[in-house]
């Protein structure tokens, strides 16, 4: 027997309807035609699907079966449908991220609140698992927006800029170093670094100061959140290096000392790196604007 979504779809209307004609002008097909498609359904099934000359028209118990078959696949068919239309216009889709600066968890945060009070469809997830092969699993579509502040020439992978951001020297303000109009990367040794458990090449501090300097911080200690570094920090426990936007606030207590890395400063430049088949998908150029707008006002503060 070779069923078809529109036998479905026609024994669902004639049960609503209640009779030929009317469900004929719900389907925008003629009676004739209606009724030669339900004769060739009887004929497949070999039993009758309505009981004859009843008014309105009601099902056999054949035509019952059919029609709970049709409640039941008919509204999957829709969602479906919905689904494919949802990506085909970009309104539904998925949202994946990965994150390479682990900081931008606080600043992300803001951005995907903002995003999904307009796609509420779009599934989102932060993957910060995948945080050390990160460019790797968006080329093998595991993920779909990577934010890096290390920007590679990949094929088909665009490197969007976000921002730009100082890496900055955080203490509390009765150490050594808070005398120092800025700190350089012998001033490190002896002391303890704090930093986010992130590998050293992911931390600006090591990349862009201590490895080229060839410089070893006295210890290492890692912490996952910032409140809990700057607690330490505060604490004389060690030292740490922050992006400059993320410790903004701090600058105005009188419990800490920011300073820039090096006489001129550090500038470092965030990126989200995006799939260039995704770059026009409405719902990734939103997020794209709403992480700009995020940037602009904290470069603002």
């Amino acid at each position: 027997m070779h069923i078809e979504f529109r036998h479905l779809r026609t024994i669902q209307a004639i049960h609503e309807a209640g009779g030929l004609a009317r469900a004929a002008d719900q389907l925008h097909i003629t009676q004739s035609a209606l009724s030669h498609q339900i004769k060739g359904l009887e004929d497949q099934a070999g039993v009758e699907l309505f009981v004859r000359r009843s008014k309105p028209l009601k099902l056999s118990p054949a035509g019952l079966r059919l029609l709970k078959l049709a409640h039941q696949v008919l509204p999957q068919i829709q969602a479906l449908q919905e689904e494919f239309t949802g990506l085909r216009e970009g309104s539904t889709g998925r949202m994946h991220i990965a994150i390479e600066c682990h900081a931008c968890f606080e600043w992300l945060f803001p951005v995907l609140e903002q995003f999904r009070k307009s796609w509420g469809d779009v599934d989102v997830d932060i993957r910060p698992g995948l945080a050390f092969d990160a460019l790797p699993a968006l080329l093998k579509e595991e993920v779909d927006l990577v934010v890096s502040s290390d920007p590679e020439d990949l094929p088909g992978v665009k490197f969007v800029e976000l921002f730009d951001y100082a890496p900055v020297f955080v203490a509390a303000s009765t150490h050594p170093l808070a005398d120092k109009r800025f700190v350089e990367a012998a001033d490190f040794r002896g002391e303890t670094l704090i930093t986010y458990p992130v590998e050293r090449t992911r931390l600006d501090v090591f990349s862009q100061l201590l490895i080229p300097a060839k410089v070893e911080p006295a210890a290492i200690r890692q912490v996952e959140l910032t409140a809990v570094i700057l607690l330490l920090v505060a604490s004389n426990r060690g030292v740490s290096v922050l992006p400059d936007w993320v410790v903004r606030e701090v600058k105005y207590s009188s419990d800490y000392v920011t300073r820039p890395l090096t006489k001129d400063g550090i500038t470092r430049r965030l990126y989200a790196a995006v799939r260039t088949d995704d770059l026009e998908k409405p719902f990734m150029q939103q997020l794209l604007h709403l992480a700009g707008e995020e940037a602009r006002k904290l470069q603002a503060q």
